[in-house]
């Protein structure tokens, strides 16, 4: 949770402590209608303070699963240089890689002259 998040989720937990102290002094001194309201609004930075934990952990896990496939993506990537690397290091000569692999160059050390016999 960033430092902003739970400074929200504190002035949301002072706020639902001020208004339980309202409910309780209209209780003993006041209207009971206006205890009933403040009963129910100081029920709201409950939801507030659950609300913004849930928001945090969501980020969190979206953050870590942004992460994982950062990962996976960047050894695909890898795995694939390495497996483009291996060819071209198997490969013949330029004449080889052009022809398909049907023809060599007279200077590659794979021309092997084959008798039409």
């Amino acid at each position: 949770m960033s430092r902003l998040a739970r400074t929200l989720c504190s002035l949301h937990g002072l706020l639902g402590i001020w208004l339980a102290y309202c409910t309780v002094q209209q209780f003993r001194y006041g209207e009971a209608w206006a205890a009933i309201v403040f009963a129910a609004a100081s029920i709201v930075p409950v939801i507030s303070v659950v609300r913004e934990s849930e928001l945090a952990d969501e980020q969190q896990a979206e953050a870590i699963r942004a992460e994982t496939e950062a990962r996976r993506l960047a050894w695909a990537d890898e795995d694939a240089a390495a497996l483009a690397r291996a060819e071209l290091a198997a490969a013949c000569c330029e004449l080889w890689w052009t022809s398909t692999g049907e023809d060599h160059e007279a200077t590659c050390p794979k021309n092997d002259h084959r008798s039409a016999a």
